[in-house]
């Protein structure tokens, strides 16, 4: 049976486009994106437009207030400080319940990372990052861990676009994440537990370099 060609809205197509430089960092923290201005860009209509905006406000990726364009939010170093904060339990809790198996969506996810070519932007690899954290969260069977998690998406990935310059080398990225899933593979608990903790130990404030 054929399935029917379910083609992608001017909508998805600019938000897809948006969010890629977004994450690539090509619009940085701050910038305004008015919404003639990318309709006249991208050659599209302003209600077009308004509704590709709104799919990256609800990702958190963009911000929008009162009389204001949209722009892209600041996430300071005392804001990647906090995430981390946050997360170290809730990927403890992770690790407790995964230790001691292979996550086969976690591994798929490290091995498309790998596989991306050197030139390939730098939101690719945000993009398999984020899937195999989510992976990792997911296979623990806990909704109420997914959503709490899921909550701090947004700032993860706005967090990673400040490590584009420290990871030119990917495969550094895709060493420390092997690392990780082969820790918590191996188990028991307290090793995976530990290998959690230090894959999100450093502080921002401390070093810009950050396996997150």
């Amino acid at each position: 049976m054929t399935l029917p060609f379910r083609p992608v809205s001017a909508v998805g197509a600019l938000a897809d486009a948006l969010r890629r430089r977004v994450l690539s960092g090509e619009i940085g923290p701050g910038t305004a994106l008015p919404e003639q201005e990318l309709a006249a860009t991208y050659g599209v209509a302003r209600p077009t437009v308004r509704e590709a905006l709104a799919v990256l406000v609800h990702e958190g990726l963009l911000r929008r207030e009162r009389n204001r364009s949209a722009y892209v939010p600041e996430v300071t170093i005392a804001d990647l400080d906090d995430l981390m904060y946050v997360r170290r339990p809730l990927e403890g809790l992770m690790a407790t319940a995964v230790a001691g198996r292979r996550v086969p969506e976690a591994e798929a996810a490290l091995a498309r990372m790998g596989a991306l070519p050197a030139d390939a932007p730098w939101s690719e690899s945000v993009a398999e990052h984020m899937a195999l954290h989510q992976a990792l969260i997911e296979a623990v069977g806990s909704p109420r861990l997914e959503r709490l998690y899921s909550t701090l998406a947004a700032e993860t990935r706005l967090g990673l676009v400040r490590l584009r310059e420290v990871y030119e080398d990917r495969e550094m990225l895709v060493n420390e994440h092997r690392a990780l899933l082969d820790a918590i593979a191996a188990g028991p608990a307290e090793t995976a537990q530990a290998a959690v903790a230090a894959h999100l130990g450093h502080s921002w404030g401390d070093d810009t370099r950050h396996p997150s």
